[in-house]
C-alpha cells in the first residue's frame, strides 16, 4: 500500500483521528486552569497545586523523545493506539479521585500518554501525506494549538460551572475514543523500520533523568529551592552529570535515542534553534504579557483575554497560511518572513507604557503569532526533510522536544528576572511590601490578582505597584525581542532547498 492509495481509503479519517487526539492534549493542561480553584475546595491538598501541572509536563518532556525513537523501529499505529488509551485511563481515574495525592498519579500517566501524542502526531500527518501535500497536512496540527488555547479556559469554566468539575477529564472519553477508531480501523504502517536493532535501553534512562533534572532545575529555581541550597547544587550535578554520560553512551551506541550525527547537518541542527528560540519568545509572552496587561496596563481580565487571544489567532492564521503556500514561497523563505514577523512583534511591545491601548497589545500579539506560525511549521519541515524516512519518528519528536524546551527556558528565565526585578524596583523605593505579599510574589507573579494579595497591599503603593509590574516585565520583553532579533539571523544561515 502507498500514500496515494491512502488517501482513497481513510485518508481523512486518520488526519481527524491524528487532530482530535492532539486537541485533547494540548487543552487537558489549559482546561485544569479554571478548574483547580473548584477541585481544591473539595479535595483539598492546596500544597500539592502546582504538581498537577508540574507532573503531567515532566512527564511528558521525558515520553516526547523516547516514543519518537520507538516510532521509528516499532508500529507507529500500536503505540499511537497505546498513547490515546494511556491518556483515556489516567483520564477516567483523574475523573474519580478522592484525593489530589492521588490526582497527581493519574497526571503522570496523562502526560505519558499525552508526550506520546505529541511525538506521534506528526509522524502520523507526514505517513499520510504525499510530498506535495505534507506542509498542508502538517498546517492543521499547528492550527489545533491554537485552538485548543481559545477553547480550553472556557470550556473549563463552562464544565465547572454548569457540571462537575469531573467532567473535564471525562469529556475526554467520547472524543479520545473516536481518535482511537480512526487510527484503529485505518492506519496502515508505510515507513520502513529498524526493529532488528536493540532498543538504547542505557540512553532512555540517562536522557529521562537530564530532561527531569533539567526541567526541574528551570521550574523550581528561585522559588521552590533556593539557587546555593544544597539540594538544588545536587540536583545540577546530577543534572550535568546524566547529561555527559548520555553524550559519551548515545556516541558509542549502535542504535542511539539520539543520533548526534544528525547536527552534522546545518538544516537539521538550524531547525530545531530555530523552534528552540521562537519558543522561547511566544511561549514568554504568554505567561507575563497577561501580567503586564492587568498589573501594569490596569487592563481588565476580559480586555486581557481578548489581548492574548490574538497570539492564539495568529499562531493558527500564520501556519495554515505557510502550509498552503510552502510549495510556492520554499522553506527558507517561509523561515525568513517567520522570524521577520517575530523581530516586528516583539519590537512593538517594547513600546509599551502604562496609557497603551489595548488595541495596540493584540494587534503586536497577532504579529508574533503569524510569526511563530509560519516557523513552527516550517521547522518541522526542515527538520524531517534532513534525515532518511526511517528516521522521521526521532527527527520529529526531537523539533518537539525543542520547542518544550525553548518554551520552559523562557518562562523560567524571564519569571526569575520579572520577580527580582519586581521586589527590587518595591525595596529601592523605600516601600517595601509586607513579607508575606513578598513571600506571595516569588511564589507566583499570578498572586497579584488574588483578592487577598490586593487586599494587603499598603494604602498608596497601588501606583509604585503598577510602575515596578511595567518595569520588571519589560525586562523580559528586551529578552524576548533580543532573542528574536538573534533567531532571524540564524534563520539566514539555514541552506536553500
Amino acid at each position: 500500500m502507498t500514500v496515494a492509495d491512502a488517501d482513497a481509503k481513510g485518508r481523512s479519517w486518520i488526519i481527524w483521528a491524528a487532530l482530535l487526539a492532539l486537541f485533547l492534549g494540548a487543552l487537558d493542561a489549559l482546561v485544569m486552569t479554571a478548574a483547580m480553584p473548584t477541585i481544591i475546595a473539595e479535595l483539598g491538598g492546596l500544597h500539592l497545586y502546582a504538581w498537577t501541572y508540574t507532573t503531567y509536563f515532566l512527564a511528558r518532556a521525558v515520553a516526547l523523545p523516547i516514543f519518537g525513537k520507538l516510532s521509528d523501529m516499532y508500529s507507529t499505529r500500536m503505540l499511537f493506539l497505546f498513547s490515546i488509551g494511556l491518556f483515556l485511563v489516567a483520564s477516567i481515574a483523574a475523573g474519580f479521585s478522592q484525593s489530589m495525592g492521588f490526582l497527581v498519579v493519574t497526571r503522570v500517566f496523562q502526560g505519558i500518554g499525552g508526550g506520546g501524542i505529541f511525538a506521534l502526531v506528526y509522524v502520523v500527518l507526514s505517513d499520510v501525506s504525499t510530498p506535495e501535500h505534507r506542509a498542508k497536512t502538517i498546517s492543521f496540527a499547528s492550527a489545533v494549538w491554537g485552538i485548543a488555547s481559545l477553547v480550553g479556559p472556557t470550556l473549563g469554566g463552562f464544565i465547572v460551572t454548569w457540571f462537575s468539575w469531573r467532567w473535564i477529564f471525562f469529556i475526554n472519553i467520547p472524543l479520545g475514543l473516536v481518535s482511537f477508531y480512526g487510527i484503529a480501523v485505518h492506519f496502515q504502517e508505510f515507513r520502513e523500520k529498524t526493529a532488528g536493532k536493540n532498543l538504547d535501553l542505557l540512553g532512555a534512562f540517562l536522557l529521562s533523568g537530564f530532561i527531569l533534572g533539567l526541567l526541574t532545575l528551570i521550574m523550581t529555581g528561585g522559588r521552590e529551592l533556593p539557587f546555593l541550597s544544597k539540594p538544588y547544587i545536587l540536583i545540577g550535578c546530577t543534572t550535568i552529570i546524566s547529561g555527559y554520560w548520555f553524550f559519551r553512551v548515545e556516541m558509542r551506541a549502535e542504535n542511539p535515542m539520539l543520533n548526534f550525527n544528525y547536527f552534522k547537518d546545518p538544516s537539521y541542527a538550524l531547525g530545531n534553534v530555530l523552534v528552540f528560540f521562537a519558543s522561547f519568545a511566544i511561549f514568554s509572552l504568554f505567561a507575563y504579557a497577561p501580567i503586564l496587561l492587568q498589573g501594569a496596563l490596569s487592563q481588565t481580565p476580559l480586555q486581557v483575554g481578548y489581548a492574548m487571544l490574538s497570539l492564539s489567532l495568529g499562531w493558527s492564521i500564520g501556519s495554515l497560511l505557510a502550509g498552503r503556500k510552502m510549495n510556492w514561497i520554499g522553506q527558507k523563505r517561509a523561515v525568513l518572513i517567520g522570524t521577520v514577523l517575530l523581530v516586528i512583534g516583539t519590537g512593538m511591545t517594547l513600546g509599551f507604557s502604562r496609557t497603551t491601548d489595548i488595541t495596540e497589545c493584540f494587534v503586536a500579539f497577532l504579529v508574533v503569532g503569524l510569526g511563530m506560525g509560519f516557523v513552527s511549521l516550517t521547522t518541522l519541515l526542515v527538520v524531517q526533510d534532513s534525515v532518511e524516512p526511517a528516521n522521521l519518528g526521532v527527527a520529529t519528536s526531537f523539533h518537539q522536544f525543542s520547542r518544550t524546551m525553548g518554551g520552559t527556558i523562557g518562562v523560567g528565565l524571564c519569571g526569575g528576572i520579572v520577580t527580582d526585578k519586581l521586589i527590587n524596583e518595591l525595596t529601592v523605593a523605600g516601600q517595601k511590601l509586607p513579607e508575606t505579599l513578598i513571600g506571595m510574589l516569588k511564589e507566583s507573579m499570578a498572586n497579584l490578582f488574588q483578592q487577598e494579595f490586593q487586599a494587603m497591599i499598603p494604602a498608596g503603593m497601588d501606583a509604585m505597584l503598577q510602575n515596578a509590574v511595567l518595569n520588571g516585565v519589560y525586562l523580559a520583553l528586551i529578552i524576548v525581542f533580543a532573542v528574536s532579533v538573534i533567531n532571524l539571523g540564524l534563520s539566514l544561515l539555514l541552506p536553500r532547498k
